[in-house]
């Protein structure tokens, strides 16, 4: 695949070798030989003759070949050593246990110069870290692992998810669940100093023994890279599901700290994966629930649910659990509703969450056909809410009554469905593999169930829009018309509105007509030549209206001059412009600059009080009129835009050109835009267009035209 390494050699390892002495690499042999792998397992020390039993060799150089994988587990400066003599030999890659390296920080100037030894002495061969606590593959039981672990090894023809995580602990608790979730492979990125995250699921995901991938990312390691990884994924049929940390500072904080990387903004990264069609969720029961589900049914085509339980309570929680959430259960039509009553009793009520009492509990085939009836409605999932006693103390036996007539329900309707427990602990693993090998997906806990439900219906959402249209790759630094030349004009940092709108109107934006005024009576005769009302404003503010510098509806000479005259001292001049008449809704159309993601744009609910409704999405560029009107709909200002209570609809074709054409703006500015801030742009009444009112433009220092 272009642009990226071959790292098959060291996922699929035929002959390991392992560096170190201590705790750590030996532990690699133990885990090796326990798990059962086929091939050679090469341990390298200077003195010691054997290490868990296995010979061992003195030098890299005296190996009998090239490892396909290597676990170093040697100091820092020693690592570099290392990596250069298997580089020369040939070696299929190597994962680099060491800390000290880049992820060490300002405090350790030696930290930044080791990384870039170690990349140089790699060249072509993958390296994996450094910080990295190792790999994991349960399908050839190839462990690159220093550690204990909880993992079982597949059985032949058997697939598992991959997951990837920035974090040696997470990775261990990983291998630990006891969910009934197959892994096939397990690693760890460590500071990524050669190998990304991106390259590392792109080899991950060629294997046919992975069904879907799990990423916990700190940072991105390369936008590119996740653009190809996410259209790979949907070439395979493999979703993927992300835990993105870096919500809060402090996470932000701790991401630089431990692998210095850039994390990006949080909204900027969110935008990204719904972008790329990556489900996110923010929890880890919910991060393995979501890709047990993707593993045994795969994305759901749609948001609709049913629900089975024989209490009402249960079902209440779970039309609780869906309230505000974009899965749910839709109301039964009447033909189905009809053939769910004809096989329970008067007394039980018929509805989705269906509480079908205890009336059959325990009848297989009265049970069988309530389900089937239940399950014949076409939903994209079928949920049974299914506690088990605890067997230590209790008789579970008539429980399986329920399995086995659900099972026959879901393959007489070719549904898909899950068992969902709504505590963790009332699903036991060997259970939950039970229900995973009938193609029933065991969920543990009510809110991971709905987490995992949401995630693979945006996915499925998501792939199907790709189909139709896929997503124009992200800006990438290069500006179309311009040659980049020092010999062009200098901006100021700071432009004036006028400055800024004039730069606006010169890509065809559609900014009312203005005329700068530099005294009271200028501004008069500008009025005049606009003609009323118009608005006049103090240039060279950033918030205009905190300072007052803003007169609006001016309607005659009078209220010109007595505004013009009130202002004329608080900036740089004035400005008189054009009111906008028929203004439907005003909107915020804002763009910085992210440090993973280039120009990034705010389009959200405008005005005076934007900060107070909080009503915001964010796109990333360049982004499509189907992705601004998305954004725009989904938004809680849309019913506005839309004729709400009887008003006036927006000339909603204008705004999407307008944010549009702001885009494009953007884009050809990309290099040099530290800020854009339009507020509001003014959504006119249909066949009124959509005018920029007010724009706050920041170039970056030096910044050319």
């Amino acid at each position: 695949m272009s642009g990226t390494r071959d790292i098959s050699r060291l996922l699929r390892p035929k002959s390991i070798a392992v560096i170190g002495g201590g705790f750590f690499a030996p532990n690699v042999v133990k885990q090796c030989i326990k798990m059962g792998f086929a091939g050679h397992i090469w341990p390298v020390h200077p003195t010691k003759s054997e290490i868990e039993g296995v010979a061992t060799f003195a030098t890299v150089d005296a190996l009998p070949g090239a490892p396909d994988a290597t676990f170093i587990g040697v100091n820092r400066h020693l690592t570099i050593d290392i990596v250069r003599s298997l580089a020369e030999r040939g070696a299929g890659g190597a994962i680099c246990f060491a800390s000290g390296f880049l992820e060490a920080g300002a405090d350790d100037a030696d930290g930044a110069r080791l990384q870039q030894e170690l990349v140089k002495a790699a060249g072509d061969m993958p390296v994996i870290g450094p910080n990295c606590y190792g790999l994991i593959n349960y399908a050839d039981g190839a462990l690159l692992w220093p550690d204990q672990h909880g993992g079982r090894r597949l059985a032949p023809g058997e697939r598992g998810v991959a997951i990837i995580t920035q974090s040696s602990n997470i990775a261990c608790n990983f291998t630990m669940q006891t969910r009934g979730l197959p892994v096939a492979f397990l690693m760890t990125a460590g500071n990524q100093a050669q190998t990304g995250l991106s390259e590392m699921a792109l080899g991950l995901i060629e294997d046919e023994r992975v069904s879907a991938l799990g990423l916990h990312i700190e940072g991105f390691d390369s936008v590119a890279g996740f653009e190809r990884l996410a259209a790979r994924a949907r070439e395979l049929k493999k979703p993927i599901v992300a835990m993105k940390v870096g919500r809060s500072e402090q996470a932000r904080t701790a991401t630089v700290s431990h692998t210095a990387s850039l994390a990006g903004s949080d909204a900027a990264s969110d935008a990204f994966l719904k972008r790329l069609g990556i489900a996110r969720v923010d929890a880890i029961p919910s991060f393995l629930e979501t890709l047990k589900l993707l593993h045994v049914v795969g994305p759901l085509s749609g948001p609709k649910l049913s629900s089975m339980s024989c209490s009402g309570g249960e079902a209440s929680v779970m039309a609780d659990s869906a309230e505000g959430r974009r899965v749910g259960f839709p109301k039964l039509e009447a033909a189905h509703h009809a053939r769910v009553r004809s096989t329970l009793g008067p007394l039980v009520t018929i509805a989705n969450p269906l509480d079908y009492h205890t009336f059959i509990w325990n009848d297989v085939p009265a049970m069988t056909k309530a389900f089937s009836a239940m399950a014949s409605g076409g939903f994209d999932l079928n949920m049974l809410v299914l506690d088990f006693p605890r067997s230590d103390r209790c008789s579970d036996a008539d429980w399986w009554g329920a399995v086995t007539a659900f099972e026959a329900a879901l393959s007489a309707n070719g549904a898909r469905g899950a068992i969902v427990a709504s505590m963790g602990e009332n699903l036991a693993e060997a259970y939950a593999e039970g229900l995973v090998a009938k193609g029933i997906v065991p969920l543990h806990g009510i809110v991971e169930a709905f987490d995992a439900a949401e995630a693979a219906s945006f996915i499925g959402e998501a792939w199907a829009k790709a189909d139709r249209a896929p997503a124009s790759p992200l800006w990438n630094g290069r500006i179309e018309g311009s040659n980049g030349g020092t010999d062009q004009p200098t901006l100021p940092a700071r432009p004036t509105e006028a400055a800024a709108k004039a730069m606006l109107a010169g890509l065809g934006l559609p900014v009312p007509k203005g005329i700068e005024a530099g005294s009271t009576d200028e501004a008069v005769a500008a009025a005049h030549e606009l003609g009323f009302p118009v608005a006049v404003k103090a240039l060279g503010l950033a918030h205009k209206s905190e300072a007052g510098a803003v007169r609006l509806h001016l309607r005659d000479e009078a209220a010109v001059r007595e505004a013009a005259h009130g202002l004329i001292g608080l900036g740089s001049g004035l400005y008189v412009e054009r009111m906008i008449a028929n203004s439907v809704a005003e909107l915020i159309v804002g763009v910085t600059r992210d440090p993973v993601f280039g120009p990034v744009m705010t389009l959200g609910s405008g005005g005076v009080l934007v900060e107070l409704l909080r009503d915001s999405a964010t796109l990333l560029l360049p982004a499509s009129r189907a992705d601004i009107e998305a954004t725009l709909r989904g938004l809680k200002l849309f019913p506005l835009l839309d004729g709400y209570r009887g008003r006036p609809k927006a000339d909603l074709a204008a705004t999407i050109d307008a944010v549009a054409g702001i885009s494009r703006f953007v884009l050809a500015h990309a290099d040099r835009i530290e800020e854009l801030d339009i507020n509001p742009l003014i959504a006119c009444a249909e066949g009124e267009g959509a005018w920029i009112a007010d724009a706050l433009l920041i170039f970056t220092e030096n910044a050319h035209d």
